[in-house]
C-alpha cells in the first residue's frame, strides 16, 4: 500500500516537470544539424537562435558561437531601408534605365523572399576570405534580405560599377597592407556613386566630410573636390582607416569609428565596461552606427554571393580601363572631346572631381585627368593644341581656385537646428570646427542634444 501511494505521489510530481521540460524543448534550437555543403561534402553546424551572435572564423569547420541577446531590439530591424541614404537612391534611379541585365553564367531564376536556412548564410559567410571577423545574427540577416529582396536593382548596378572601382580600391588597400574587404565600405557609404553627397555634407565614394578630407590631404576648392576622385579619396580613406585601427586594435570598432568618429566609440567602450567587442558596445553607439557593421557584413555577402540569388551585373556604359594624365593648364571638357574625338560623357564619368566641365591644372599644382585608355595616343598627340581650341569662348583667363567651404558664408554665424540622429561630433565635422567650440559657443555642459535645439556656429 505504501508503495502504491508513493508511486502515485511520484507520478503527480513528475508529470508537470515532464510537461515543462517538453515545452522548453520546443523552444530550444536543434543542435548539430548536418548541412550539405555546395561541394557535396558534409559540414557540422550548431544551430542557434536568430537573435544570437555568431562570430565566424575563416574555417567553416570551426564555427565559434557566442550568445549575447542584450542588443537585439532595434528599430532598424523593423525598417532596414531607413539606413540607406537618399543619395544612393538617386544613383539607383539615375542608372535604373541605363541598360539591361547581362548574362551571368552562375545566375539562375529564383523566387523572391526565399526562406533560406540560417545554415546556408552561416556557411557562406564563413567561407569568405576575410581578415575582418564577420558575425551572423538576426540584424545581419535583415540587411542581407534588404539587399536581396528590396534592392536587387541597386545591387545589380553596384556590381557593374565594381568592375571599375574595386581594382582601384584593392590596389591602394594592398599597398597600405589593409584588409581587402574594406573595399565594401564605399558600397554602403555611397553606393559606389562618386557624386554622392549626404545630408551632413559628406561627399564622394568614401563620404569624407570637408574637414576630414582636408586633414588627409585632399584638395577641396571652388574648382576641384578630390573627395570625388576615386584614387586620391581611396588613398585618404586608407590612411584614415589605418589610424582608426591603430587606435582601437579591432577592425569592427575601426569601421564603426569611421561612421561616427573615434570619440563616440570611446564613449561606447567606456559605458559598456570597457569592452572591445562591437556587439557588447552596440547599444551604447549612435543609432545609425549600430547598423553600420551589420550592413557592412551584408554588403560583403551580397557582392560575393549575388549570383546564388539570381542577381547579375547591370550593363552600365562605363569605360573600365583608363589612363592618368597630369595637366598643368586648364582644359575644358569640350576642348578635349572635340580635339581628341573622345565622347563627352566618358570624360564626365571619369572625372567627377572637377566641379565644372573644366579640368583644372597649373604649373604649381598639376591637375589629374582620367581618360579612356583607347584615346591615350590621341590625347598625347594633341595635348598642346587642346587649350587653344575656342579658348576665349570656353575658358576664363581669370579662372583660379578659391578656398571652398560649403557650409559657411562670409564668416557669419550659422544657426543649426538639431535633427534626429545628430550628434555633436557629426555637426562639428560638417562645419569644420571642434566639438569643444560648439559647446563653448552654446554654453553646453554635456554632449546631449535635443531634436529641434538650435546651435550657433561661427
Amino acid at each position: 500500500m505504501r508503495f502504491i501511494i508513493s508511486l502515485i505521489i511520484a507520478l503527480m510530481w513528475a508529470t508537470p516537470q515532464m510537461d515543462a521540460a517538453s515545452a522548453k524543448a520546443k523552444d530550444l534550437p536543434i543542435k548539430s544539424k548536418r548541412l550539405r555543403k555546395e561541394s557535396s561534402e558534409m559540414l557540422r553546424v550548431d544551430t542557434v537562435y536568430l537573435t544570437d551572435t555568431i562570430v565566424l572564423t575563416q574555417a567553416p569547420e570551426a564555427l565559434i558561437i557566442k550568445i549575447d541577446s542584450s542588443y537585439l531590439l532595434d528599430d532598424t530591424l523593423l525598417n532596414p531601408l531607413s539606413y540607406i541614404d537618399s543619395s544612393i537612391d538617386s544613383l539607383y534611379m539615375e542608372w535604373r534605365d541605363a541598360g539591361l541585365l547581362k548574362t551571368h553564367e552562375r545566375c539562375i531564376e529564383m523566387p523572391d523572399n526565399q526562406d533560406i536556412p540560417d545554415e546556408v548564410f552561416l556557411q557562406r559567410i564563413a567561407a569568405l576570405p576575410n581578415v575582418i571577423p564577420c558575425s551572423y545574427n538576426k540584424i545581419v540577416r535583415r540587411f542581407i534580405e534588404m539587399y536581396l529582396y528590396q534592392r536587387p536593382g541597386q545591387v545589380s548596378n553596384m556590381l557593374a560599377m565594381s568592375d571599375y572601382y574595386f581594382p582601384i580600391f584593392e590596389e591602394v588597400l594592398e599597398r597600405h597592407q589593409l584588409p581587402l574587404e574594406l573595399k565594401y565600405l564605399p558600397v554602403i557609404e555611397s553606393g559606389l556613386n562618386p557624386n554622392a553627397v549626404s545630408k551632413m555634407g559628406a561627399a564622394g565614394l568614401w563620404q569624407f566630410m570637408y574637414s576630414t578630407g582636408k586633414m588627409y590631404g585632399l584638395q577641396i576648392n571652388s574648382l576641384t573636390d578630390e573627395r570625388r576622385d576615386p584614387v586620391k579619396s581611396t588613398e585618404a580613406a586608407a590612411k584614415f582607416l589605418k589610424s582608426l585601427y591603430d587606435m582601437f586594435g579591432d577592425w569592427n570598432l575601426a569601421i564603426a569609428a569611421y561612421n561616427c568618429g573615434p570619440g563616440n566609440v570611446r564613449k561606447a567602450i567606456a559605458r559598456s565596461g570597457y569592452s572591445k567587442d562591437f556587439w557588447k558596445i552596440y547599444y551604447h553607439l549612435p543609432r545609425e552606427t549600430r547598423s553600420y557593421v551589420p550592413i557592412f557584413i551584408a554588403a560583403n555577402y551580397v557582392m560575393v554571393y549575388h549570383a546564388e540569388h539570381g542577381i547579375c551585373p547591370a550593363e552600365v556604359e562605363f569605360p573600365l580601363v583608363c589612363d592618368t594624365f597630369m595637366i598643368e593648364e586648364n582644359m575644358h571638357f569640350k576642348q578635349i572631346a572635340t580635339v581628341c574625338d573622345i565622347p563627352m560623357n566618358d570624360i564626365k564619368k571619369l572625372n567627377p572631381h572637377f566641379r565644372s566641365e573644366i579640368a583644372h591644372g597649373s604649373e604649381k599644382t598639376a591637375g589629374v585627368l582620367y581618360l579612356p585608355s583607347q584615346y591615350t595616343t590621341r590625347f598625347i598627340q594633341w595635348q598642346d593644341s587642346i587649350p587653344n581650341y575656342k579658348k576665349k569662348e570656353l575658358l576664363n583667363d581669370k579662372l583660379t581656385a578659391k578656398p571652398y567651404n560649403p557650409y559657411r558664408a562670409n564668416g557669419e554665424a550659422v544657426v543649426y537646428r538639431v535633427r534626429s540622429g545628430d550628434n555633436l561630433y557629426n555637426i562639428a565635422r560638417k562645419y569644420g570646427v571642434s566639438v569643444s567650440k560648439i559647446k563653448s559657443w552654446n554654453n553646453l555642459k554635456s554632449d546631449m542634444l535635443q531634436i529641434g535645439q538650435r546651435l550657433i556656429i561661427y
